[in-house]
């Protein structure tokens, strides 16, 4: 998480970095030239599903400007097409991005849907380097067109010269910039008649929900669909602000999952399959333990230390630790504690890795071992096959996950909570049409599942329209394709997902 997020509403993907020079060829161009696209288009084939599929590529970036014909920015994509379709309208397009704010689209590009995927082995655990890519047998290329987008100042994209990086960097920023680059693509590509879906993940869902509404009211851009990999849509189930105590019952069931997999459980709960604990967990979260935190200072010093004991029975915590705390343990702690004993951390990202610090004093970790274990191995092998094998050439820096966005800002929602859930639901009643599937992973301490399920349970449908979200779990964490079982099995999703999503 980057710094700011425990001060602000921003929830990000994981550390930032920190601000890079300009590279020679990102300054204006001598003479003040015009700005143009730059693109590069290649044949490829696959074998996905069983058969040969041969595709196009069309990679760079499209000049963004406004009305006058002023140039605002340039976006840099990774568009996959099919070839030989004769009729675009039965073709469904899908427009991807991953979250940050500050992450490029590399996650879900090389994880998830590209013809290509980041090896990463069975389990995800990163081999040591160099690294490597491999076929994708799991990619969604054969059911859907694929468009990535990297949003302004992440991978090669950047404000025009002279043009003001921070009209792009906001929420409702963002969801215009992002917005018009996808009406862009799809207007000069003759995609407006096609089925068309958004897949975010993390910020990147947050993003998407913005998007459903502002595309649909600004454009009449509607929607057949929108998928939601790890989400996050109302920021108040995720800020361990005093005086909000919604995150504490809603990360408890993660917390219980962690230490199941770490083994740090009584050995009653070990023995048990994981949902089976989860039910149970959930039970308590939602009733003695919601109970106890509305109490306050008023719970019984009895019932405050039954509490306690129940916490430490499901988390692994002492009750001790657990008493000191309040009965309530913010993610940060315990990701140190859970392990402290053995001077081991364990990841936010996703809470199956673990790593050390430099000592096993401190409150935080000194870095999420859940991105240290894929940043390397994503960063490589994007920078190699961008210019390798789809022949895009550029000397900026790709900007895989960057600070350079920040700050980042939140002004449509100052002194309230961020929440498009309701910017989610208001798009769904007026287009009855769009539907909405929710991939969570049960490991993931980013955008905990449970949070993702109040959200959703509090979204406010109508009846007749809440079969039109869906939702699927998997035993990893926030980027749960990284192991090969749940990448199967959330390809599955999808493909059920589109096919049901299109007329």
């Amino acid at each position: 998480m980057h710094p700011s997020a425990l001060r602000t509403p921003a929830l990000v993907l994981c550390l930032a970095l920190a601000a890079a020079p300009l590279a020679a060829d990102e300054a204006k161009k001598p003479g003040g030239a015009e700005l143009e696209d730059q693109l590069v288009v290649k044949q490829h084939s696959a074998r996905i599903g069983g058969e040969t599929l041969r595709y196009t590529t069309t990679t760079g970036t499209l000049v963004m400007k406004d009305e006058d014909g002023t140039a605002k920015a340039t976006v840099f994509f990774m568009a996959y097409t099919k070839d030989g379709v004769r009729d675009p309208a039965s073709r469904p397009v899908t427009f991807s991005f991953n979250g940050g704010p500050g992450s490029s689209s590399v996650w879900l590009h090389l994880g998830l849907l590209g013809p290509k995927r980041v090896d990463l082995g069975e389990e995800g655990f990163a081999p040591p380097p160099p690294y490597r890519l491999v076929p994708n047998e799991h990619s969604l290329l054969d059911l859907t067109d694929l468009v990535f987008i990297d949003p302004v100042m992440t991978g090669y994209s950047r404000p025009a010269p002279e043009q003001d990086k921070a009209q792009f960097h906001g929420l409702d920023e963002d969801v215009r910039s992002v917005g018009e680059f996808i009406r862009l693509w799809t207007t000069r590509n003759e995609r407006w008649a096609s089925p068309k879906f958004l897949i975010g993940e993390s910020y990147g869902t947050t993003r998407a929900a913005g998007l459903a509404g502002w595309l649909q009211q600004r454009h009449g851009f509607y929607l057949n669909g929108a998928m939601l990999i790890s989400s996050i849509l109302d920021f108040q189930t995720a800020r361990f602000d005093v005086g909000n105590d919604l995150p504490y019952v809603l990360f408890l069931p993660t917390y219980a999952a962690t230490a199941w997999y770490h083994g740090k459980l009584e050995p009653e709960l070990q023995r048990r399959d994981l949902r089976g604990l989860l039910d149970e967990v959930e039970a308590f979260a939602l009733g003695d333990y919601a109970d106890a935190l509305l109490q306050g200072d008023r719970l019984s010093p009895l019932e405050r230390g039954r509490t306690a004991a129940k916490l430490a029975h499901y988390t692994g915590l002492s009750v001790d630790f657990v008493e000191r705390a309040r009965l309530r343990p913010r993610i940060f702690h315990f990701t140190k504690e859970l392990r402290r004993d053995q001077a081991i951390t364990i990841g936010r990202l996703d809470s199956r890795y673990a790593g050390r610090d430099r000592d096993a004093v401190g409150d935080t970790y000194e870095f999420d071992p859940s991105y240290a274990a894929v940043q390397g191995a994503y960063t490589a092998t994007l920078n190699d096959y961008v210019r390798r094998e789809l022949g895009f050439e550029s000397d900026l820096p790709y900007e895989i996950l960057t600070g350079r966005v920040h700050p980042w800002s939140y002004d449509s929602y100052e002194n309230r909570y961020v929440n498009v859930a309701e910017t989610l639901r208001g798009a769904m009643t007026r287009n009855p049409a769009l539907k909405v599937f929710v991939a969570n992973g049960y490991y993931d301490l980013a955008t905990p599942y449970f949070a993702t399920e109040h959200t959703f349970a509090h979204l406010g449908l109508p009846p007749e329209l809440r079969g039109n979200v869906s939702m699927s779990w998997y035993e990893a964490g926030h980027m749960m394709y990284v192991r090969v079982a749940s990448l199967a099995k959330l390809r599955a999703d999808l493909a059920a997902f589109l096919e049901s999503s299109v007329p």
